[in-house]
């Protein structure tokens, strides 16, 4: 585990990272605030690729909470049966959309506790919809930022949650909003587990790593 690095540090590692990508965005493909929630919910322990497989016929006919019980859970688990536990998703999907109906006036609520109490969205769930749909300065930590956080020293931590309160801690507020997507797509295709493209990272100078390969 590298060093925790310092915020001037930091800040030189986001600033290269904004020059590079001055506003990253999710791979997960949705057309308003709700698909946005389905498509979190159902990408975990599946790749964003698969889910967008899965949804673009979905959300054609399915792009509200009414719509989704109107497709019922049969219906949305012949679209989602290539996702891995597409059944209990599928469950989860249908009562949260029930929820979000009766409770919330079929509207998505834009804090945390609310969106958390809905079956199948998390914690990390719930912050990627407040950082990308409503623009609050919320961290997703999903295994790329674990491991790019540790593997840096940009946010480290054994936990993801205390690797969240890094982040938060860390990085510099000018940053936050798209401080999770940078790091997401920096270790999906470069810091990558087994084999990171080090040859093309532009962090490389900030990186003390054991597993640094140039």
């Amino acid at each position: 585990m590298a060093k925790q690095l310092d915020y001037t540090t930091i800040h030189r590692i986001f600033s290269r990272f904004r020059e590079s990508e001055p506003a990253p965005k999710g791979e997960l493909d949705h057309v308003n605030v709700y698909t946005l929630v389905v498509a979190v919910a159902l990408s975990a322990q599946a790749t964003d690729k698969g889910v967008n497989k899965a949804t673009e016929a979905l959300f054609k006919i399915a792009d509200t909470p009414q719509k989704m019980l109107d497709l019922g859970e049969e219906g949305l688990t012949g679209h989602i049966k290539t996702i891995g536990l597409y059944r209990q998703k599928a469950k989860n999907v249908i009562k949260a959309a029930q929820i979000l109906v009766d409770e919330y006036g079929g509207a998505v609520p834009s804090s945390r506790a609310a969106l958390t109490s809905l079956p199948g969205v998390g914690r990390k769930t719930a912050n990627v919809v407040l950082n990308m749909w409503f623009k609050q300065p919320a961290q997703a930590v999903d295994t790329h930022i674990f491991r790019l956080g540790n593997r840096t020293g940009i946010a480290i931590g054994k936990t993801v949650d205390i690797v969240e309160r890094a982040v938060e801690d860390n990085i510099p507020a000018e940053f936050q909003l798209h401080a999770h997507h940078w790091m997401i797509l920096h270790g999906r295709y470069i810091c990558k587990a087994r084999k990171p493209v080090c040859r093309n990272c532009i962090i490389a100078e900030f990186c003390d790593s054991e597993e640094k390969e140039l």
